[in-house]
């Protein structure tokens, strides 16, 4: 455990060290700068998503969110790696500009690139009413992050029973179509989440939202880069 403790705190500094140099707006931060030794995978900074691109407004495979949110996330690695497990961020801060690139896209329903891999149960067109995608995500007020949990030794993901971002049943937290060690994996960040300050979203394992946020009624639009 010690030396675990030592390796957190060593993360922190070089954190400090290497830190952006970009200017975001007040009260926002980089995830990493905040998290030692937290481990990104933007998935809408590239192809590996639902829409089978790069979203609007994702500039920088980067993470961002409010401070506050921030600070209590690095107080869930810190409980975390004494347990041998580390996050991995998926998404942070959304832009505006992204969430109308998702409504523009539900309305092509010719445009089912990527739905045997994310929806492959799910009518296109059902994806707004099941709550999957929102007109307006509580992302873009800057205090949700879709995570999941990795190894600390081998930064391999932890199963979950689900992907990221896969639309169906299997994602929500109450299933019955997973196994008791994956429901135990995802029982163990919603437990060390929840202890920090972050609520659940019923649907989706990974979603978490920091209470109570600094921005409740804001929906930025500034590019993540």
């Amino acid at each position: 455990m010690k030396f675990r403790l030592i390796l957190f705190f060593i993360l922190a500094a070089l954190n400090n060290c290497f830190s952006q140099s970009e200017v975001l707006p007040e009260g926002f931060v980089y995830i990493d700068n905040e998290v030692p030794g937290v481990v990104y995978e933007i998935r809408y900074a590239g192809d590996n998503n639902f829409i089978g691109g790069p979203v609007w407004g994702y500039n920088s495979e980067q993470a961002i969110l409010s401070e506050p949110a921030a600070k209590a996330l690095a107080k869930v690695q810190k409980e975390l790696i004494l347990k041998d497990y580390m996050l991995k961020i998926f998404d942070a801060y959304r832009p505006q500009r992204a969430v109308n690139q998702f409504i523009e896209w539900a309305r092509d329903r010719n445009d089912t690139l990527k739905k045997q891999e994310f929806y492959p149960d799910v009518a296109k067109k059902d994806l707004f009413e099941l709550g999957y995608i929102a007109s307006r995500s509580g992302h873009s007020r800057g205090s949700t992050v879709d995570l999941t949990l990795i190894h600390a030794e081998s930064c391999k993901e932890v199963d979950m029973g689900s992907t990221y971002d896969f639309f169906g049943e299997i994602s929500h937290h109450n299933t019955n179509q997973i196994t008791a060690e994956q429901k135990k994996n995802r029982e163990l960040l919603k437990r060390v989440m929840r202890k920090h300050g972050f609520r659940h979203y019923s649907e989706e394992w990974w979603h978490y939202t920091f209470i109570p946020e600094p921005y409740p009624d804001t929906y930025f639009d500034f590019p993540v880069e």
